[in-house]
């Protein structure tokens, strides 16, 4: 059964009838509805994606006054916002690829079709400063919301590492809270490498977030020490790869399947983790849909799975210490 699109008919009469911001938001909205658009990528609800989509075509703040919502749209505008609405829809191209934008942490960031599009509550972690277990830029110790675990010897985070950077946003995102860390930024990928570059150049960041291309730690200097590992790598596994919606098709293979079960990069990060950590650092890895598998494979670690105020699951930290007592379970489960 073919998939509905929008007809050049039902665009035609929009544009010929229709006339505010108001407008063109309900409608986008509607036809967004109506022909089974996707949501997921950056926005929740049909009528966030369709301000976004009108709003930014015309320049406009993403939470523009509400008074500005009555004002009429030119000609070429209009035919600005139907044209991205029916690739949208017709297409399946995700919002953020259209826009070149998406938000992180309430920042935004260029996006294209080379890297993943931002969306992981890792966010809020960064958000509350990973406390407890971590003091805030001010060395100050906050109250802990997410479950991460206790620290008897709490400090600042000087080195960090983000891996499987992607688009750059958590490594940045990083440096904003804790501006006087050194975060490195690693990806497999030259192509979303030069994504993060872009990212890194426009909050004016590049002085404090080293970019690496490397395959997980195998170009990460021996040397290195992290107070803090962060990463949202792919975990989506092979069953869920198949049952995508188009919309996802839009983004890097590379940066969501990773095997049968989704922990084929996970299994090697944490087989190596002990070895780039300080004596009480941490690691935070996101799963995603694969926390089920994690949970059977490694029934006998004691994973801290942490909980988030605005919503999200999937995400487990470890410390150091846990790192190097089950460091032999976790490279078995490379070999095997």
């Amino acid at each position: 059964m073919d998939r509905p699109t929008i007809s050049p008919e039902h665009l035609q009469e929009a544009a010929e009838t229709l006339t505010t911001i108001r407008d063109f938001i309900r409608f986008g909205v509607s036809a967004l509805r109506q022909y089974d658009a996707h949501l997921g990528q950056g926005t929740e609800d049909y009528f966030a994606e369709s301000s976004a989509l009108v709003l930014q075509t015309l320049s406009l703040d993403w939470n523009a006054n509400n008074e500005i919502l009555d004002a009429k749209l030119l000609p070429s505008e209009k035919a600005e916002f139907l044209a991205l609405l029916e690739r949208r829809i017709n297409e399946k191209v995700p919002t953020s690829y259209l826009l070149n934008l998406a938000y992180f942490d309430g920042k935004p960031y260029y996006v294209d079709e080379r890297v993943l599009i931002p969306r992981s509550p890792i966010a809020e972690l960064i958000q509350n400063r990973f406390a407890p277990y971590c003091l805030d830029e001010d060395a100050q110790a906050r109250e802990g919301v997410n479950n991460l675990p206790e620290n008897a010897h709490p400090k600042t985070p000087q080195r960090i590492l983000d891996m499987c950077t992607g688009s750059g946003c958590i490594a940045i995102a990083l440096a904003y809270a804790f501006p006087d860390a050194d975060v490195d930024a690693t990806d497999i990928s030259k192509e979303a490498l030069e994504v993060a570059s872009i990212n890194t150049e426009h909050h004016n960041k590049q002085y404090q977030v080293a970019l690496l291309e490397s395959d997980l730690f195998a170009k990460v200097p021996a040397e290195n020490q992290y107070d803090l590992i962060v990463s949202n790598p792919p975990y989506v596994d092979a069953e869920d790869m198949a049952d995508l919606p188009e919309e996802f098709h839009h983004e890097p293979e590379l940066a969501l399947a990773a095997g049968q079960d989704g922990l084929d990069l996970v299994r090697k990060m944490l087989a190596q983790a002990a070895d780039y950590l300080t004596e009480n650092g941490l690691i935070v890895i996101e799963v995603g849909n694969s926390e089920w598998a994690m949970r059977q494979n490694f029934n006998t670690v004691d994973f801290h799975w942490l909980s988030f105020q605005k919503g999200g699951s999937g995400i487990f930290a470890l410390t150091a210490e846990q790192c190097r007592r089950y460091k032999d379970i976790f490279q078995q489960s490379v070999q095997n």
